[in-house]
């Protein structure tokens, strides 16, 4: 299972909007892959045919079969500058690629996965992982499908499984079970209509995939944008919200619910979202 942390699958697919924007049709003038297994590989010549998501994972194709496979997980980047001008993202240590044409620098930070494969195995890469959610091949009814393989799994759980749906993370998973009305504690064979979370998990990103500015409660004002997820008190009820670690380590994730608008299991009250 692909790590259920942030940033979430609307992150990666605008970033990969941009860049594909910026730099398809063009052939890199410099390329800099600053990790081991990659130091001596040079693309500077190769046309970008595309630059596309698949869940979280970013794929940017090259001429030549080759594909720049990198993933984000929980810290990583990709910024647009004009050449010459400063990168302003981090320090330079924690660059992990450049990729420049005649008008753009794309720099990716502290990106933890940076692979080259040839683009004729990406299956390799991201054929494991379901429907994705902003995907053109998006399948409500697979996804669905998928989510019920496992009838006694956590709903909060099966909703990070990558292999589920591709692209939803933690604050979603937290906001779609809101709104659900449920616990992620919740049996996924107990839920009353277990398309309704699929729906919800591809409308909240499709709403948001044009903008940084992930929203769930259609208010944008800082502090009401989430329902629940690192809220304090529920933005419907008022009542505090309750938080608890779910599922095993290391892939655990703190979990935000409000224990009056959401029915279903729960374990003990965790600390209070700092």
């Amino acid at each position: 299972m692909d790590d259920g942390g942030v940033p979430e699958g609307d992150t990666v697919w605008l970033a990969g909007r941009r860049l594909h924007r910026a730099l398809v049709g063009h052939a890199l003038v410099r390329s800099d892959i600053r990790v081991p297994r990659h130091a001596t590989a040079d693309l500077t010549g190769r046309t970008v045919l595309a630059v596309v998501s698949r869940g979280k994972h970013l794929l940017t194709r090259f001429s030549g079969d080759t594909t720049l496979h990198t993933h984000f997980r929980m810290e990583g980047s990709w910024h647009l500058y004009r050449p010459g001008d400063p990168w302003k993202a981090g320090p330079a240590w924690q660059v992990r690629v450049v990729l420049a044409t005649e008008e753009w620098e794309a720099v990716g930070y502290r990106l933890p996965v940076v692979e080259l494969t040839p683009t004729s195995r990406e299956p390799d890469i991201v054929g494991h992982l379901g429907p994705d959610l902003l995907g053109p091949d998006w399948d409500p009814g697979e996804a669905t499908r998928r989510l019920l393989v496992d009838p006694e799994r956590p709903v909060g759980e099966a909703l990070l499984d990558q292999r589920v749906m591709a692209g939803l993370g933690n604050l979603y998973r937290t906001e779609v079970c809101f709104l659900l009305g449920v616990t992620p504690w919740l049996r996924v064979g107990d839920l009353e209509e277990p398309a309704a979370a699929v729906r919800l998990a591809h409308r909240l990103l499709d709403a948001n995939k044009e903008t940084y500015d992930q929203v769930t409660t259609g208010d944008r004002r800082r502090g009401r944008r989430h329902w629940v997820f690192e809220q304090r008190q529920c933005q419907r009820c008022g009542a505090p919200v309750a938080t608890a670690w779910q599922g095993s380590q290391p892939r655990a994730r703190l979990t935000y619910w409000c224990p009056r608008c959401q029915a279903g299991p729960a374990p003990g009250r965790g600390r209070s979202p700092a």
